[in-house]
């Protein structure tokens, strides 16, 4: 079968690969003339397959007016008069019921659990370098109230194979002495060994070099899909600004920009771009200013974590930003609260960078058969836990395509 693959992101480039491992002959295709260059490019870099809780939660929707009072908010809302933006935050508030959030919970930790597994084989046949950790996790909280919350979570990820423990202020110093900064703000962690670190943009370059010696494979960067032309209930081919591509299946990975390839055919997708930030900031060997653990500042909602030479430190959800432009006010917020956490960390090389991420109402991704075309198959949605989700997602998506035994249940995913 001749696939059209759509975006070369991490998702679309982990698409290709397991479809052309799988027998299928693969056209890449992407408008920027090299992979990884939007929302994959500088990510918090977090492989979080123990925590993959949806944004949309039992205790986000209390705490929204008082986040956007605040100057300091992790949370600042752009309204627009779109009523997909409406739409897409009406969908959102119904999905931070408690039953809701926690049926989510549950099916993103099979397919995150999934992903690792994947992640795992992949590496062991494919030796890629992306400054890969597998350095633990833990999660700050400030607030004794929220570390007790976070104790009951901790017991229902239990129950779905998590292994995390609940430490307190001067067990989490023991663990990870940088947090010392906190001084009598830290109230504990929650601490989970088995999570992972690396670069996103370089696992999907190197995967994306893979992807290339392939025999069945053909790749056309700087090529920006025009539209996709169906008769009947089929796409038959996919238009670019260098000519037609004739296709028996086409897969859409082109994050948010996925709407605008899918509504003429009638379609849409409940997709909203969630701009976040990034510093990426340059460590000496050895330096202990700044975390070797992963961490996550749960109140801040600030991800660090190291990859390689590089502290990876992420933020911040804008919703309504009309593009992934750097605002500088925000990377000045964000420098502030990073010093406020780790005083002696030097951030005057620190690289700053800003990425819309494709997300759901309620964090669940989009993976299985259009109901537009019968050939047009989604791969969308994942968020902010695009890196962590992208192996899994293009393996149950490539079962699905491929007619093969189900990895884990695609319901919870299907379009």
């Amino acid at each position: 079968m001749k696939v059209c693959v759509i975006g070369a992101g991490v998702i679309g480039v982990t698409s290709a690969y397991f479809l052309a491992r799988q027998g299928h002959d693969v056209v890449l295709v992407d408008s920027r003339a090299q992979p990884a260059m939007v929302s994959s490019y500088a990510n918090g870099g977090q492989l979080s397959y123990s925590y993959v809780a949806p944004l949309a939660g039992p205790g986000v929707l209390p705490s929204v007016p008082g986040w956007l009072l605040r100057a300091d908010s992790p949370l600042r809302f752009h309204p627009r008069l779109d009523p997909h933006q409406w739409r897409w935050c009406l969908e959102f508030a119904l999905a931070c019921r408690a039953s809701v959030a926690q049926t989510s919970t549950a099916q993103l930790q099979s397919l995150s659990y999934l992903s690792r597994d994947v992640l795992h084989r992949l590496l062991a046949d494919e030796p890629i370098e992306f400054g890969h950790v597998l350095n633990g996790k833990l999660i700050a909280y400030r607030s004794p109230e929220l570390l007790e919350k976070a104790r009951r979570l901790v017991a229902y990820q239990a129950e779905l194979g998590a292994e995390q423990r609940v430490l307190d202020a001067s067990e989490t110093l023991a663990l990870e002495p940088a947090l010392a900064g906190l001084g009598s703000n830290l109230a504990g962690a929650v601490y989970t060994p088995s999570e992972e670190a690396g670069d996103c943009r370089q696992f999907t370059d190197g995967l994306f070099q893979r992807l290339k010696a392939l025999g069945n494979v053909e790749v056309q960067m700087s090529n920006p899909v025009r539209r996709l032309r169906r008769q009947g209930r089929k796409i038959v081919a996919v238009e670019t600004a260098k000519g037609d591509i004739k296709v028996d299946a086409v897969v859409l990975a082109a994050g948010v920009g996925s709407r605008e390839l899918i509504k003429p055919l009638g379609g849409d997708v409940p997709l909203y771009p969630l701009k976040g930030y990034s510093l990426s900031v340059p460590m000496a060997e050895g330096d202990e200013t700044a975390p070797q653990i992963s961490v996550t500042d749960y109140e801040r909602r600030i991800v660090y974590a190291r990859i390689g030479k590089i502290l990876r430190i992420a933020a911040m959800v804008d919703i309504g930003s009309p593009n992934a432009d750097i605002d500088p006010a925000r990377i000045s917020l964000l420098k502030q609260q990073v010093n406020e956490a780790f005083p002696q960390l030097d951030l005057s090389k620190a690289e700053p960078w800003a990425g819309l991420r494709p997300a759901t109402p309620t964090g669940k991704p989009l993976i299985g058969e259009s109901r537009v075309a019968d050939n047009l198959w989604l791969n969308l949605g994942q968020g902010a836990l695009g890196f962590t989700l992208a192996c899994g997602s293009a393996a149950l998506l490539t079962a699905q395509m491929s007619g093969l035994p189900l990895p884990i249940d695609a319901t919870p995913f299907r379009p």
